[in-house]
């Protein structure tokens, strides 16, 4: 048969569409959330899986720089994700008698690189990048038991009896992934596993957030600047740092991060695999809530001022681990993270 060079043929969008890979991420925090959205952009199958029955995005304040805004221009959603946010020219550096130690300045960001750096409050920033996935490809309650995968394909059965199929396993479930502990079980098995990574994960720090409830002027003045006043406060004589930025929503978001040593991990490792929440944050503001801060004002505030002025329940306390797995995925399975996916995240480092 011959085949006339100046016909045009069309391709059926439907057939491509069917042979495209359906993908099953589990996790449904930022970044699960995140490589959902960009994948229903791209038009490629995928599903949601969250183990809890109800998502609760606790956390302060997340700085975006310009490489994430720049991700969403592509995804159009900039004008939302900037009408959220709070500009960020500068990171003040400051000591514990309230002076200014040394600025990390961001200024001309939009000129070099297409976009500026924001502070977003994470509960709005979970809530934009939510609302960009139709609700039927989300399902909570889903706890991993068991997974499985082939030259076929993947399946997952769940706690509640029901299974998902797909073409492609993403593990976006956290520290304590389900997806990489099933992994990496079966590696070890075959003798493919590095000894590194079957270690326990190891943790340094643990990280108090809270976030306040719109404040006035007068309790706050650094509320009526147009760019966001980010402060870090070093200690010298005790191991802690501890952050505030103002917010476009006239909130304060703070944070208290504790650096640990073998005593004090030790103390802190009950809280190792609890969930975050104000329960475990309790003790914690006792610890804190005389570190000085600035408000832009005469009065002298400590986080005690910010404590008391926070919802408890978006406080939240929680173990920062920190390691670099060298697996990250084995044959249909891969395994992601908020580190990974919004590289340009430095939160876990200063609030």
């Amino acid at each position: 048969m011959e085949i006339n060079p100046a016909v045009t043929f069309k391709h059926d969008r439907s057939i491509m569409y069917a042979k495209r890979p359906k993908v099953l991420i589990v996790g449904a925090g930022l970044a699960g959330l995140t490589l959902g959205m960009l994948l229903y952009k791209a038009g490629i199958p995928f599903e949601i899986y969250e183990r809890a029955a109800k998502v609760k995005p606790l956390g302060s304040a997340m700085y975006f720089n310009c490489t994430t805004a720049n991700l969403f221009k592509q995804c159009g959603i900039y004008e939302e994700f900037v009408a959220l946010g709070k500009y960020v020219s500068s990171i003040k550096m400051c000591n514990e008698n309230r002076e200014l130690e040394f600025s990390v300045d961001f200024e001309g960001h939009e000129e070099l690189y297409g976009a500026n750096g924001y502070i977003v409050s994470r509960p709005l920033i979970y809530d934009l990048i939510l609302r960009q996935i139709p609700e039927e490809h989300v399902h909570l309650g889903k706890k991993v038991l068991t997974m499985q995968q082939g030259g076929n394909g993947v399946l997952i059965r769940f706690s509640d009896g029901s299974e998902a199929e797909g073409d492609i396993l993403v593990g976006a479930d956290g520290a304590y992934s389900a997806v990489r502990q099933g992994m990496y079980e079966k590696l070890k098995k075959t003798n493919k596993l590095p000894a590194s990574d079957a270690l326990p994960l190891p943790f340094s720090t643990v990280r108090l957030v809270g976030q306040t409830h719109p404040l006035s002027a007068e309790e706050f003045p650094d509320l009526t600047i147009d760019k966001s006043q980010f402060r870090n406060f070093i200690a010298t004589d005790k191991m802690y740092t501890w952050s505030t930025s103002t917010t476009a929503q006239n909130t304060v978001c703070w944070g208290a991060i504790l650096f640990l040593d073998e005593e004090t991990s030790k103390d802190n490792d009950a809280f190792r695999n609890s969930e975050w929440g104000p329960e475990a944050a309790a003790a914690m503001c006792e610890q804190v809530k005389d570190f000085p801060i600035i408000s832009g004002g005469d009065k002298i505030l400590t986080l005690q001022d910010l404590i008391d002025r926070s919802p408890k329940e978006f406080l939240s306390k929680a173990m920062l681990e920190e390691k670099v797995f060298k697996t990250w995925f084995d044959c249909r399975t891969v395994l992601i993270g908020d580190g990974m996916l919004y590289l340009s995240i430095f939160f876990s480092h200063t609030l």
